[in-house]
């Protein structure tokens, strides 16, 4: 019993560890100089060091959540917000119901990008890694991943 107590500890201080946010102090100035130029007033948002080497930042505007990716140097990367698939446009459901139409979607998000522009990720479930799709609001599809 005293070893399973001791496990649990371990397995309960493990998992919280890998789960906290970055504190502030922790992330470049220069991404925080251009995160407060890009998004002015918004002065709290939750930082997270993602597995692509970016400084995400997680945050609302008015009442809105969103998600904007820096590079360490501060370069602007994306930003993301989640919508409803009822909010895609008619041509993406359209290419949706005739490729996709076995496919549950899981996500679908508003992608502002700093070469790409602005596109719509969509994210379907499937064994494994789940697939992406990204579309232009015409319809026509980005890349597949």
């Amino acid at each position: 019993m005293k070893n399973i107590t001791i496990l649990l500890a371990l397995l309960f201080i493990a998992t919280s560890a890998s789960c906290q946010k970055s504190k502030k102090s922790e992330v470049p100035q220069a991404v925080q100089a251009n995160f407060m130029s890009k998004y002015p007033g918004e002065n709290d948002p939750d930082w997270k060091l993602d597995d692509h080497g970016y400084w995400e930042s997680h945050f609302k505007i008015e009442g809105i959540k969103y998600r904007a990716d820096f590079e360490a140097n501060g370069a602007w990367v994306e930003t993301e917000t989640s919508i409803s698939k009822k909010d895609l446009p008619e041509a993406i459901k359209s290419v949706i119901k005739d490729k996709y139409a076995d496919r549950k979607i899981t996500e679908v998000e508003l992608v502002q990008h700093f070469s790409k522009g602005q596109f719509y990720d969509v994210e379907f479930k499937q064994k494994g890694k789940n697939m992406d799709v990204e579309f232009r609001s015409d319809g026509s599809i980005i890349e597949v991943n």
